[in-house]
């Protein structure tokens, strides 16, 4: 038991009510744009940033001298108190 075609219609009707042909124009606008966005920078990552590190890899030493703790590079400064 789903929604039907008549129940779709009325849900449209009433949002088209309660925010107006203009603003769900503007929304539907923004939100094209933040997905069109969103894939962009997926491709530009994959270009980028084509190696990922495997679970048997060691982890890669920054070129700061410091150590690797859940991909974040932390100095040797920090952690000699």
């Amino acid at each position: 038991m789903g929604i039907g075609m008549w129940e779709l219609l009325i849900i449209l009707a009433i949002v088209l009510v309660i925010f107006g042909a203009k603003k769900l124009r503007n929304l539907g606008g923004d939100l094209g744009g933040a997905i069109k966005n969103f894939k962009q920078a997926v491709k530009e990552g994959e270009s980028e940033g084509g190696e990922e590190q495997r679970p048997g890899d060691k982890p890669k030493i920054s070129e700061k001298g410091g150590r690797v703790i859940d991909a974040e590079v932390v100095s040797n400064k920090k952690h000699q108190a």
